[in-house]
């Protein structure tokens, strides 16, 4: 049981880190554009760049929950010896 949700921690996390990736990959092309002077893709890059903060911020929340529950287990298995 344990190990199933370590596993589904794990998959969570790494979903959560290529969600973000592939955001970051997605306002490359208004960055440029941006720089160029286009208003439009700036208020893209703006809308993007508050999506990725939310999801970052999952990301570390999942992460601390995941390390929570690694350090739990632990400490059970250690008080079973």
């Amino acid at each position: 049981m344990n190990e199933e949700i370590e596993v589904n921690e794990e998959t969570t996390i790494l979903s959560k880190w290529n969600e973000l990736k592939s955001l970051v990959d997605s306002i490359e092309f208004d960055v440029e554009k941006n720089a160029r002077g286009v208003i439009i893709s700036g208020i893209r890059v703006r809308r993007t760049l508050r999506t990725l903060r939310i999801i970052a911020t999952e990301l570390v929340k999942i992460s601390l929950d995941s390390d929570k529950l690694i350090k739990l287990n632990k400490l059970a298995k250690l008080d079973k010896e």
